[in-house]
């Protein structure tokens, strides 16, 4: 299994979210799933992620490897079974994206909001952190592993994750 998390520039919220379940993944024991990350827009290219981002992650435990910010292209629903948008805005370009495809259905059955897998979420949105301070980092990172362990919970019983 793939899976790739989604936010805009791909240096905050989605290395975050690749970083948090990757290290769920191992703490775990979950094998045969890989995890990455990438951004709706170009602008962050080859960047490494935010360094309020990182310096959160380490503050709590977590060693977020050296990332390289991509854009996530119509050609990445082929490659992956799970594109996970970190809020609205980004589900709605990944649904445009999918639309190109050569299958359109299958590739917007793979898209999914991260804090769908919250119960208690009442955004279904994870706020940009990105013109904000460390606290808005912080609550970031809290939804994220709020969320990211629901999303553990599916992966877990794949019978339950509606993929084609």
């Amino acid at each position: 299994m793939r899976i790739c998390f989604v936010c805009s520039g791909n240096i905050c919220r989605s290395p975050t979210a690749e970083a948090v379940f990757a290290s769920m993944l191992r703490d775990a024991g979950v094998a045969g799933v890989e995890v990455d990350s990438a951004g709706t827009g170009d602008w962050h290219v080859g960047d490494d992620m935010d360094r309020r981002a990182r310096t959160t992650l380490v503050e709590h435990g977590y060693t977020p490897p050296r990332h390289e910010a991509k854009q996530f292209t119509v050609a990445d629903f082929a490659e992956r079974d799970l594109v996970v948008a970190l809020d609205r805005g980004h589900e709605a370009r990944l649904t445009h994206l999918a639309g190109m495809t050569d299958d359109p259905d299958d590739a917007r059955a793979k898209i999914v909001l991260l804090r769908s897998y919250d119960a208690t979420a009442d955004d279904p949105d994870v706020p940009d952190p990105y013109y904000g301070d460390s606290a808005d980092f912080d609550e970031v990172l809290r939804q994220v592993e709020q969320a990211g362990a629901g999303l553990l919970n599916t992966v877990r019983a794949p019978a339950e994750l509606e993929l084609d």
